[in-house]
């Protein structure tokens, strides 16, 4: 038997070790899991029976499409190396599948309960769309057929919008992170709306907008955010966090711009009920000023004078009725009557005539020719009549008599003395 040192042993074993599973796909269930800050990976991975320890070196990590969790059922692919200070083996994982389940499948599933644990899909945190965008931002890919679509559709139903186009890959290494810029520039530009988003393709040409840096940017952008990636029956991360989901980009510019030709066919119909409604509002308020006016005309002076010319008349008629019965049952009281009635007129007469008199006399009085046979004239001040001792010396005023004005000057104003009289 040869003697050997514990380390020519271990250099032994792990030379037939790994020279003999060099190439190994191992599954089992992961019982721990350990993220190192160096970036790689430790975790272990155990059946019914056994446990196997497990390491993956950072730039593998790297390519990790999801991230391990205690309990999962994985497989392993890799070879087994040892550590010959320690004597201990160990699985060197070069890749990781989720038993059962594509990967991408699963990281999907993975950022969706973080996200939707974080709040990234309330709804009361989505924002509305403007229903008439002027400025729309569109982060996608400048020479993709998505953006030719989308602009193609938008002349069509609303050409007043003004585009920006912020041109970014849309695909492959490095394409969430540049996505995540675009909107974040987009954000910052004082639009309406941001639309991002591409057209269709397979799971890993998708991928970008699966990724956590586009979901950050789309929950904390200030503008309103479409989400526009692949087709009808694509579902990304990018959706559930937009605060509108497109099935496509075409579907997009239909969903958020209106349609030019219904708003004129609307503005049409709105205008002929505007007409009919200005036509009942004018036609009402004529009803209602003919009413006024008809009530105006029954409150004149006119109308009440022609009222109260009629209610007399019927007053004297009944009256005559009245005392022609009367006469014709009280003959014998005709001649008493009668007399009365004549002295009543009489009385009434010389009322009237001694009313008409003092009337005449005092328009005489009043009449401006008559006053101009008299030698008299009104005295006005700036068209206002004044008494002649409030004329000041060198002040204009005017004289007017029936037919004539003149304008004159205050040469004197003194009052008549004691003897004196007026001109006749």
């Amino acid at each position: 038997m040869q003697l050997m040192t514990v380390s020519s042993l271990n250099e032994k074993i792990k030379s037939l070790l790994e020279a003999t599973f060099m190439h190994v796909a191992v599954e089992g269930e992961v019982s721990s899991v350990t993220y190192h800050s160096s970036g790689h990976l430790y975790f272990s991975i155990k059946d019914e029976r056994s446990v196997l320890r497990c390491v993956m070196w950072r730039s593998n990590v790297s390519r990790l499409r999801f991230r391990l969790e205690k309990g999962q059922r994985i497989v392993v692919t890799g070879s087994v190396g040892v550590y010959t200070p320690r004597g201990e083996y160990q699985l060197i994982a070069v890749g990781v599948e989720p038993s059962g389940q594509g990967a991408l499948a699963l990281a999907f599933e993975q950022l969706k309960r973080k996200l939707e644990s974080k709040g990234y899909f309330a709804p009361e945190r989505k924002q509305s769309i403007p229903p008439y965008p002027m400025r729309i931002a569109l982060v996608t890919a400048a020479q993709g057929a998505a953006l030719h679509d989308m602009l193609k559709i938008a002349r069509r139903r609303w050409p007043l919008a003004e585009f920006f186009v912020i041109d970014v890959p849309v695909q492959g290494e490095g394409a969430a992170a540049e996505i995540a810029r675009g909107i974040a520039y987009a954000d910052g530009l004082g639009v309406d709306v941001i639309v991002t988003g591409r057209g269709g393709g397979s799971v890993e040409d998708l991928w970008a907008f699966n990724e956590e840096a586009v979901a950050d940017a789309i929950h904390f952008a200030r503008t309103p955010v479409v989400s526009a990636v692949g087709h009808e029956v694509d579902t990304l991360i990018s959706d559930f966090v937009a605060d509108l989901r497109a099935p496509t980009p075409s579907a997009a510019m239909e969903l958020i711009l209106p349609d030019r030709n219904e708003l004129l066919l609307d503005l049409d119909e709105r205008q002929e009920r505007f007409r009919r409604r200005m036509a009942e509002i004018l036609a009402h308020a004529r009803r209602a000023l003919r009413r006024e006016e008809e009530a105006l005309r029954s409150l004149s002076v006119a109308s009440r004078l022609r009222r109260s010319a009629e209610r007399f008349e019927t007053l004297a008629a009944e009256l005559g009725r009245a005392v022609t019965f009367r006469l014709e049952r009280s003959g014998s009281e005709l001649v008493p009557l009668r007399r009365r009635i004549e002295e009543q007129e009489e009385q009434n007469l010389r009322r009237a005539w001694t009313r008409l008199e003092d009337l005449g006399r005092a328009l005489e009085r009043h009449n401006p020719a008559l006053r101009m046979r008299e030698g008299w004239a009104e005295v006005t001040r700036d068209g206002k009549r004044i008494p002649l001792e409030k004329l000041r010396i060198g002040e204009r005023f005017t004289l007017t008599d029936g037919v004539r004005r003149v304008e004159a000057e205050c040469l004197s104003n003194e009052p008549l003395k004691s003897g004196d009289h007026p001109p006749k």
